[in-house]
């Protein structure tokens, strides 16, 4: 038996040292096991010695006892080595993940395997061994049922992989939180507003649970409803083109692209009481940890496409108005909107040639159209007959060059200014796309109105198609890389080809 010793107790240093080896560079997360292997071998190497000491002090009944410990804790030792490596180095190198709970249970049946194996070769009757564990974990199960039940549940919902380490899931009582861990008591939920809930694993398999974003073992987006109230005397049919267009335009953070959003009319007058249709935008979220934000870009994309179309959400059916606005009211609010509507045209260096006058005229044909941060404005290749003011905010201007699959910035505007002249001057198709950088205030002001101011004094036509030319050309260099000399040779040949176009646009000629 010594001889044993002498070359077990260094082989078994030798494998502790290379397990550590193993773990510090293929699994340092595994790190906290070291300490375990450690103390079992001190544990193993202190029984040795004590052994050895007894033994040679004469006392061969306490040498045996700790015989028997040495062989223990060198299988407990081995064990460990072998699970560590195993589990925490090679399986996972492999994609094979074993979950935290089975582990400890293949562990904890090699302890007893290695357990009876020592006692027996120490000299117990395995008979007495297995009876006294029956008649041990008897007791034990008799006094801690409720803890033996959250075990095996816990066992149960890591053998048949119903929820897993970071599903979302949400419990009977409305909770919702990501798995954070699967414990062999409880299970571990983490849940969005950082709080941390332990749920009993016996009670985890008792209640009915909903796995969130997940659907046929696939990971699935998670479907979200955002609300929003309309008055019922705008057609639905309006209502759900002008938000699914802005919905569907461009696109918004951690919503699909598919399944892709969608708007319903959900109600209209309910029960007779509500003077609103209600609406929702339907959509499938992609990080379920970042829900209420989403939800917030969203509506922020909903009120800026019902304010550009002049659809006022619903009021409360509650509000009296006891004092209508009379005709005074309605005069000064209209003469406040104008002043506000010419300020942002002699901003407009397009129109520094323009009268007074003819910049009053223009301000009955100006419509508020604002854009929230992400939308597109104008699309390269749509025909729109109107000009775009940009009061506040910054666009990108962004052209598609034939061939190529993304398009290039060439520019980004800031308010005061204005874009989508040519739509409105010539009825050219968009030059280019013209995306809201951060949330716009825009007006738009359309054909008819300018209609009027050309045809009174054709000449305006002459003077506006230099500056045009010179914006446009601006856009061409960048996109072309122009020189100076080439520029200038571009812009008159452009400032022809506008006037020239202005004039059979206006019927001019």
């Amino acid at each position: 038996m010594e001889k044993y010793w002498y070359w077990m107790v260094p082989a078994l240093f030798g494998a502790v040292v290379l397990t550590a080896f193993v773990v510090n560079h293929l699994a340092p997360a595994a790190r906290k096991r070291l300490r375990r292997i450690v103390i079992l071998y001190v544990l193993y190497v202190a029984s040795v010695v004590g052994a050895f000491g007894l033994a040679e002090s004469g006392n061969a009944a306490w040498a045996g006892r700790f015989q028997i410990s040495a062989h223990l804790f060198e299988q407990f030792t081995i064990v460990n080595v072998v699970a560590t490596v195993l589990f925490d180095a090679v399986l996972p190198r492999a994609k094979l993940a074993v979950s935290a709970i089975l582990t400890d249970l293949i562990v904890g049946v090699a302890y007893i395997v290695v357990g009876i194996s020592a006692m027996h070769q120490g000299g117990m009757h395995t008979s007495d061994v297995v009876t006294t564990s029956a008649v041990v974990s008897g007791v034990l199960a008799l006094s801690l049922q409720a803890t033996l039940g959250n075990i095996l549940g816990g066992v149960a919902i890591q053998l048949d992989g119903s929820v897993h380490v970071g599903d979302w899931i949400q419990l009977e009582n409305g909770k919702q939180g990501r798995v954070k861990d699967i414990r062999w008591r409880h299970t571990v939920v983490e849940t969005r507003d950082w709080s941390t809930i332990i749920v009993p694993n016996a009670q985890l398999l008792a209640q009915n649970i909903t796995i969130l974003g997940k659907r046929g073992g696939e990971a699935v987006p998670q479907r979200m409803w955002v609300y929003f109230q309309v008055d019922f005397r705008y057609p639905p049919s309006r209502v759900v083109k002008v938000v699914a267009d802005a919905i569907v335009g461009a696109p918004i953070e951690r919503v699909a692209k598919d399944p892709g959003p969608s708007v319903i009319c959900m109600d209209l007058a309910r029960d007779g009481k509500d003077s609103f249709g209600l609406y929702a935008v339907r959509y499938w979220l992609t990080d379920l940890a970042v829900d209420d934000p989403t939800s917030s870009l969203v509506r922020a994309r909903i009120h800026a496409a019902l304010r550009r179309a002049d659809i006022p959400l619903a009021r409360p059916t509650q509000s009296l108005f006891i004092n209508p606005d009379n005709a005074g009211d309605l005069e000064l609010r209209e003469s406040r909107h104008r002043d506000q509507e010419l300020s942002a045209l002699n901003c407009m260096t397009l129109f520094d040639s323009l009268t007074l006058e003819e910049k009053e005229t223009l301000t009955h044909h100006i419509r508020f159209a604002p854009f929230t941060a992400g939308e597109v404005v104008t699309r390269q290749g749509a025909v729109a007959h109107w000009l775009y003011i940009l009061e506040s905010g910054d666009v990108e201007v962004r052209t598609k060059i034939e061939g190529a699959t993304e398009t290039k910035l060439v520019a980004t505007l800031s308010g005061p200014n204005f874009f989508g002249e040519m739509g409105l001057m010539t009825g050219e198709p968009r030059f280019a796309d013209v995306v809201a950088k951060t949330d716009v205030d825009c007006y738009r002001l359309d054909k008819a109105g300018f209609q009027e101011v050309i045809t009174k004094r054709p000449n305006i036509a002459t003077e506006m198609s230099k500056r045009l030319a010179e914006r446009r050309v601006e856009l061409i260099a960048i996109r072309d890389g122009l020189d100076d000399e080439a520029r200038k040779a571009r812009e008159k040949k452009e400032q022809a080809h506008i006037l020239e176009n202005i004039q059979n646009f206006f019927g001019l000629k």
